[in-house]
Order: structure tokens, then sequence, then C-alpha cells
């Protein structure tokens, strides 16, 4: 169905992909590992219009095909789910879900009955027939935006879906119902490119795994080979299992007594020096909004919180930077970088407001983080945007680490990661705590959970449930309090 014969592609300094042959077939998920910065996001641009190779060539449909631009890979049946959300928060969700291609009345005028009928239906499909089609998509969550995404690629009737990290901001439920929806597609003859970080997830949706490393194909193998295989192709050498002591003081870093706000409400709890206090929950149980008010980025109607036992109460963002409190966003693209600016002006962003600027000192500090961080690129002058979504992800992370935050608060800090880049992340966060900071850690992965955090508190419906030890968790019983089983 879709053939990719030797194609290579170079940005300046970096060889990107280099004579890579993959066939993807009918009704088959072929699911493309690797590093971030592996070429992964590279290929999909290729084959969905947005790039062109520098050699190679595609076959669609047994005929050879230059594909030159988004709109022709639409219409040749291709559709794509990006890991960075493509929406328009200002308008509705069937405006996004049809932006072109809304149905018209004999005048020519949008037919709004038929063009909300056909959101309803694929609102349906996705099990989210709570959303209204009129709903405007800057109120929905990220996980709902990933979802009319997928509603977006779906309404494309394609025969080609790439999707790239689909469910890396899904609940388990919602992770469910699109693979419902990729077995519904396989039985139609679609070809899935299914690229993933997550391994359990591609033992369970994929067929076969492609690798790519540093841009050259490494092979392809069955889906039920050991993940160790795999993750050798993927990085060069066997990753051991990380095994992290608690670092928890007795001594109170942060506390929060009774807070209310949009989203949560008498919400109580205690951070310690050295300690990981994880977050669970589903999508819109509070975790997220809880985070903002804690860096000031959202207002809280009620209660006290205290920093080293002093009353703190952020009005902005500003402040808590000001009382060394950091936070992390769950979407880096609309929230924590500067997507047109340099790693070096995106780093040294928190620092502006304290000192002048020095470029040679803000250059040296972003090539330390680049390199503690495996960051790839060929130079820290890159503008962000060029860079993978795994190395951005490095980047915001860089930024608050040069803040040297003693509470920092991070939602869903492997997002979009690779297994080498979360192992590394893994390790700076469990060193922070050996030097006495304190962490607040939202997570959907609860095994990210189970092994990083000290305890483990669970919200549902804006509400602090339980906060388990370490040693009593389990993610039965976090998936359960989390879903207000228990």
């Amino acid at each position: 169905m879709l053939c990719l014969n030797n194609i290579s592609r170079s940005f300046p300094g970096v060889k990107a992909l280099e004579n890579v042959t993959l066939k993807f077939r009918q009704g088959e998920v072929h699911a493309l590992c690797g590093e971030n910065g592996a070429g992964k996001s590279t290929l999909m641009h290729i084959i969905s219009g947005n790039l062109q190779p520098d050699s190679g060539t595609i076959v669609l449909k047994e005929q050879p095909v230059i594909i030159e631009n988004v709109l022709q890979a639409e219409n040749s049946g291709i559709a794509i789910v990006y890991q960075e959300r493509s929406l328009v928060d200002a308008l509705t969700v069937a405006e996004n879900i049809f932006p072109v291609n809304q149905p018209k009345t004999s005048f020519g005028l949008i037919n709004y009955k038929a063009l909300y009928a056909n959101t309803t239906a694929l609102l349906e499909e996705l099990q989210l027939s709570h959303l209204a089609p009129n709903t405007v998509v800057g109120k929905l969550s990220a996980a709902q935006k990933n979802m009319i995404e997928i509603a977006k690629a779906l309404a494309k009737k394609p025969a080609v879906l790439i999707l790239d990290e689909p469910t890396a901001s899904l609940t388990h439920d919602e992770t469910e119902v699109l693979f419902s929806i990729i077995k519904k597609l396989k039985q139609a003859n679609v070809v899935i490119i299914y690229i993933s970080h997550r391994m359990a997830e591609i033992a369970t949706i994929a067929d076969i795994v492609s690798v790519l490393k540093d841009g050259v194909l490494q092979g392809t193998v069955a889906a039920d080979t050991p993940v160790d295989t795999i993750v050798k192709m993927m990085v060069g050498r066997a990753l051991t299992a990380s095994v992290f002591s608690s670092n928890t003081t007795g001594n109170v870093l942060f506390s929060a007594e009774d807070i209310s706000g949009k989203g949560f409400s008498n919400v109580s709890f205690r951070v310690h020096k050295g300690e990981v206090l994880g977050f669970a929950g589903l999508t819109g149980s509070g975790r997220t909004a809880l985070a903002k008010a804690i860096f000031g980025d959202a207002k809280y109607d009620s209660g006290k919180m205290f920093m080293n036992g002093k009353p703190f109460r952020p009005g902005h963002p500003a402040d808590a930077i000001a009382s060394h409190v950091a936070y992390l966003p769950d979407d880096r693209k609309a929230e924590g970088l500067f997507l047109e600016k340099s790693i070096t002006e995106n780093i040294a962003a928190v620092h502006l407001d304290t000192t002048v600027y020095n470029k040679k000192e803000n250059e040296r500090l972003a090539d330390g983080y680049i390199r503690q961080l495996s960051i790839r690129t060929p130079a820290s002058a890159i503008h962000v945007r060029k860079l993978s979504g795994g190395n951005q992800q490095k980047t915001v992370l860089a930024k608050w680490l040069s803040a040297d935050p003693e509470l920092l608060v991070v939602n869903e800090p492997t997002h979009g990661v690779d297994m080498g880049a979360k192992a590394e992340i893994y390790h700076i966060l469990k060193n922070l705590t050996a030097k006495g900071k304190g962490i607040i850690m939202i997570s959907s992965e609860l095994p990210e959970l189970l092994l990083l955090a000290d305890r483990i508190a669970v919200m549902y419906q804006g509400k602090l449930v339980k906060i388990l030890a370490k040693q009593e968790a389990t993610e039965e019983k976090l998936a359960a309090l989390a879903s207000g089983i228990l």
C-alpha cells in the first residue's frame, strides 16, 4: 500500500534520515520506535507532505508519488494525528474537525445542521457525546483536545492513518476507546502507522515494529519481540531497571490547608524536603488546576499555603518563581516554550527579570544542560520549534532546573520522551530530592508514580480522596481510587 524507498533527509548539521526503506501494509498496525531525534517525526512529515526528502522515492497504491504538500497528502488519503496539537482554540469542535470541508447548503453557505450531525457522530464514536459540536476548543482539557485531533483525522476517512504519540495525554479509558477504533480501522484495511515510546501499548496494539536510531533503520521485528531486544535496538545498549531509595526528610517544605479553587476543593497535603509526592487521577480530577494554583497561574478562593513555614499566596507565576517554586506544564507547546526562540533563549527566559542578559553566559548555561539532559541539537542557537517533541520537553525541564527551585511541580514530566531519556529524567528528579528539594509529580503513568513517588495522592472530581504510602500503593488500588470505586 505505502512504500518508502531509500528516503534521506538532512537539516543543517543533522542527518535526520539516511536511506530508510519501509513497507506499510493494509490492515496492519506498524509501530515506529526510536529515541527522541531518531528521525521518526521527520519521516512522518515526509509522508504527510510537510517535508520533502532529499532523495528516495514514495510509492502509494503501487504508483510512485511526490507528496508536495499537506493538501495533496490528504487528497491521497493520508491523515496524521500530530504529537503537538494543531487545533485552533478560538474555533468550535465542529470547525476544528471539519476545517475546510464543511457541508454546504444549496446557497453555498455552511450547513450547520449537517456539520453538527457529522461532528456528533464522530464524537459518539470516540465516546465524547458529552461534548457539544459548538463547544469552543479552548475550553477543553488536554486529553479532550487529543481526542478531537483523532476525530479530525478520522473525518477524512483515511487510507493511511499516522498516529504520533496519540495516548500521551489520554486516560486509560480513552486509550481503550482509541484501541477499539484502531481495530475497526484494521478491519477496514486502513494502513496504521503508530509512533509511541510506550512498549506495553505497542505489544498490545501493533502487529510489527520498526526501529530507527540516528536516522538509520535498525530493523523490523514482530510486535511480540521481547521489550529488551527492541530497547537495545533503539538505544544501542540494554537499559537496567532503576530502583530508587527515598530521600524524604522530616522537614516540611510546602503545605496546603483546605485550599479550594476552580476545579478542586478542600485540598490539604504536605511535601517534605527530599520527597516526591505523586498525584494520580483522571482527566478533570483537578490535578492540573491545583498545580496551577500553587504556581500562581490560577487563583484559589480559600484556604492557606505555606513555603518553609511562611504564608505563601502567589498572585502570579513571578511570585512563585521568586519563592523558588517552579512548574513544568503538561502542554509544553502552549505553556512551556517560546517556539520561535533558541534553546539558549528559552532556558534564559526564567532569569530575565533578575539579571542583565549575558549572551556568552547564557550560551554556556544552555550548553551545559544540552550535555546533561542529552538534548539532541547541533547547537544551542537552534530554534526550539525545530526540535523533536522529546527534546522540547527536555528544554522545558532545563529551563526550570536552571532556576534552582526548592519545590518543583512537574506535570507529565516524561510526556513524549523515549525510554532512555525517561531514565535520565528520573535520575535528575531523584538527584534533586537528594539535595533536599521537594517535587510534586503529576503523572498519568501509574508505573512512573510507583517507581518515583514516596507517597501518592489520588484525586477524584476535585477532591483529594487519599494519600497512599509507596508500600501500600498498587496500580489496581490507584486506578480504583481515581475512578471513584474505592
